[in-house]
């Protein structure tokens, strides 16, 4: 099993945003089989970089996970839900773990 952590610095004022983006998302996943169900956590420490969003998911293989994030991008409706959020964004970046 494998945590895979999307995390993203947001601008001043834009994490509500990105956390509805990404709650519209959740039944799509699930539909293009992401069984495990996907966390969303946001920065109560204030630490460096403020306003961090991270959006947490398992999968049992990375293979998996590859090829269903490749098919949820290419979704129309995917599209349409995360059209303009590089306006809330500031940068970012992924970490993946091995669940031992």
């Amino acid at each position: 099993m494998y945590l895979v952590r999307e995390i993203m610095h947001c601008k001043p004022g834009k994490v509500g945003e990105m956390i509805k983006r990404f709650k519209a998302m959740q039944p799509l996943m699930k539909e293009v089989g992401m069984t495990e169900p996907a966390r969303i956590v946001t920065d109560m420490a204030g630490g460096e970089p403020f306003w961090t969003l991270v959006w947490e998911q398992e999968t049992p293989t990375l293979e998996k996970y590859l090829d269903l994030t490749r098919q949820t991008m290419g979704d129309a409706r995917v599209q349409k839900i995360m059209e303009g959020y590089h306006d809330f964004v500031e940068g970012g970046r992924r970490e993946i773990y091995k669940v031992e």
